[in-house]
């Protein structure tokens, strides 16, 4: 187990009563170390729903040498740091709603004959799939959270999610940071849950004797399942050490307060940190959930609540289109914000984001027409040297996206030879 040095004291979150941005936390340059003391690597995705206004969004190059295009141009310092990918396209399956497909079947990508009960082209996630590498490692098997603002439940949780399980069994995200922070970093709290399993596990001794051959199988299942959540609570209590020498507080002001800035990138700081001080190795970020046509405040950008999807099928009116373009790019500006923290993070000769692979993207290239194809995709981070920076990538047309993830669950040592309707892995190098 992997220690972190003694840091001053530093408060998570203050300031003049509004929402602040964490602090970047002095740990040592060897604070995320792995086995053999090289730094492990780690997935983080960002998502934004509703795709991109595509002909801001579109360069004009590929190769080493290219040009950043108006909506990508927040990234321009960051340029060597980044890959730009296009011409990966995702399965569309009529007879589901095209939102909803977009995130749920995201980073899944699931052969059309391998369709859900539910009609979605939808699988264990990529995800999922790199967690199943990592996941013994951390405390933490993955970290799913989500910026979504509104109150009302007005879509179904296809919309609001991109990290599954398989089929039904959703890795469902968490949008408040308190609770967030409360779940990875107040460890006194999962003593409750442990003391729950051990009298689960007691009951289901003293049941065993008492079972047939079919239902010893279900039970052994289940306890399997049980004792998982028992090892991961015994990581979390093993790094108690580590966590109360990072001495901080949890948020002050609730998240509906925040602006729209602030929460995402607070969610951002949050998981920087998971990743950073190894909780887990696997995040997602959703900024905002898919559809969802309720106002949103874009305080600093916009002076009136605005309807995203609504202007994704109004963009035959200029001022629309306009308008869209600098949503584009605002969430670029997050995701920016987002990849310098991991950057100012050491690890040794190297930082977090040399260590990790942080795919920025939307499961719509365009949410006029509902589009699967030409997906927007930025990767930054070269996941320890294994995937090829400062380059626009641009794959033959109709390539699936599924490549992309078969060569992601290669570099975090998955052996697999498919995934969805991929025909390849993707060369990253």
């Amino acid at each position: 187990m992997r220690k972190l040095s003694t840091i001053n004291r530093r408060k998570f979150l203050r300031g003049c009563g509004t929402a602040m941005s964490l602090p970047l936390l002095d740990i040592m340059l060897d604070s995320a170390k792995g086995d053999d003391d090289v730094a492990p690597k780690r997935a983080a995705f960002f998502y934004i729903p509703n795709g991109v206004v595509q002909d801001r969004w579109q360069g004009e190059s590929d190769g080493g040498e290219f040009v950043l295009s108006p909506t990508l141009e927040p990234l321009q310092d960051l340029k060597e740091k980044i890959s730009v990918y296009s011409n990966l396209d995702r399965i569309k399956v009529a007879g589901t709603d095209g939102h909803a497909q977009a995130s749920t079947c995201w980073l899944s990508s699931a052969h059309p004959r391998e369709l859900s009960p539910a009609g979605y082209p939808l699988k264990r996630t990529v995800d999922q799939l790199i967690a199943d590498e990592t996941a013994k490692h951390t405390p933490f098997r993955s970290l799913e959270l989500s910026c979504n603002p509104y109150r009302d439940n007005k879509e179904s949780v296809y919309f609001d999610n991109i990290s599954w399980y398989g089929h039904g069994h959703v890795a469902k995200s968490m949008r408040d940071p308190d609770k967030v922070f409360r779940r990875l970093f107040v460890v006194d709290e999962n003593k409750v849950s442990s003391s729950i399993l051990d009298l689960v596990l007691e009951d289901a001794r003293s049941l065993q004797r008492q079972l047939g051959a079919q239902d010893l199988r279900k039970l052994d299942e289940y306890l399997d399942s049980v004792r998982s959540v028992e090892k991961q609570i015994k990581r979390v209590e093993d790094r108690k050490g580590t966590i109360e020498e990072l001495q901080l507080e949890a948020p002050t002001v609730p998240w509906p307060e925040m602006e729209r800035h602030q929460y995402i990138q607070l969610m951002g700081d949050l998981m920087v940190l998971a990743l950073q001080t190894d909780l887990t190795r696997v995040a997602s970020l959703m900024v905002a959930p898919e559809r969802w046509s309720t106002p949103q405040k874009v305080d600093g950008l916009f002076e009136q609540p605005i309807l995203h999807h609504s202007w994704t099928h109004q963009q035959g009116d200029d001022r629309v289109r306009a308008e869209l373009a600098r949503l584009d790019r605002y969430h670029v500006e997050q995701f920016a914000y987002v990849i310098r923290k991991m950057l100012s993070v050491k690890e040794r000769h190297t930082t977090l984001l040399d260590n990790t692979m942080f795919l920025f993207g939307s499961g719509l290239s365009s949410g006029k027409d509902h589009v699967y194809t030409n997906l927007p995709l930025v990767m930054a981070g070269s996941a320890g040297g294994a995937i090829k920076t400062n380059r626009h990538v641009k794959s033959e047309e109709g390539t699936p996206v599924a490549n992309l993830w078969l060569a992601m669950t290669h570099v975090m040592g998955s052996k697999a030879e498919s995934l969805g309707d991929s025909t390849r892995a993707l060369n990253l190098s």
